[in-house]
């Protein structure tokens, strides 16, 4: 999804699942140096505001939790049409299963059936940075487009025929 996902993410703020206890709540806000990096990362002509409400709770299974937040932002979109800027207002609620990957010895991962619904936790950490440009990423139109704006199929050529392409590739002055 990110240009460049395992080089940097554009924006991080992790925590240790050991700091959640029985819950963590945080308000994200990206400075303007991170929203330009987020911007890129989207494709988008820019991005003035951009905050995340997250809240982290454990779940009665020992090794699940909730990540609930609301995504807020204001960005600027590129008109698939006109390619003219397109203004943007994101308000997304959101809610997240997360469990945490056992560790073992193989290389392979085995999820359990409660768990196939959940994003796994490796390492115990979660990058909250992370999972709010995820949502914004995800709230924004793939196509975006300008009220008003319609595509306009251009008139087609009249069709011309392969032996007339070959003819005019024959030189004009064999007469034989």
């Amino acid at each position: 999804m990110f240009e460049t996902m395992s080089a940097s993410l554009p924006y991080s703020e992790t925590v240790r699942v050991n700091q959640i206890g029985a819950g963590l709540s945080r308000r994200l806000e990206p400075d303007a140096e991170a929203r330009q990096r987020i911007a890129r990362a989207l494709d988008l002509q820019g991005l003035d505001a951009f905050a995340v409400e997250i809240e982290v709770k454990p779940t009665p299974s020992s090794s699940e939790w909730t990540m609930k937040g609301r995504v807020t932002a204001h960005a600027i979109q590129t008109c698939g049409l006109t390619l003219e800027p397109l203004p943007v207002e994101v308000d997304r609620r959101f809610s997240i299963q997360l469990a945490e990957a056992e560790p073992q010895q193989t290389d392979e991962i085995e999820v359990t059936l409660e768990e196939e619904d959940a994003d796994l936790i490796e390492d115990g950490k979660i990058d909250l940075g992370q999972y709010a440009v995820e949502q914004l990423a995800l709230s924004l139109d793939p196509f975006p487009r300008k009220p008003g704006a319609q595509f306009v199929q251009p008139e087609e050529p009249a069709e011309i025929s392969p032996f007339a392409a070959l003819k005019a590739l024959k030189p004009q002055d064999d007469q034989g």
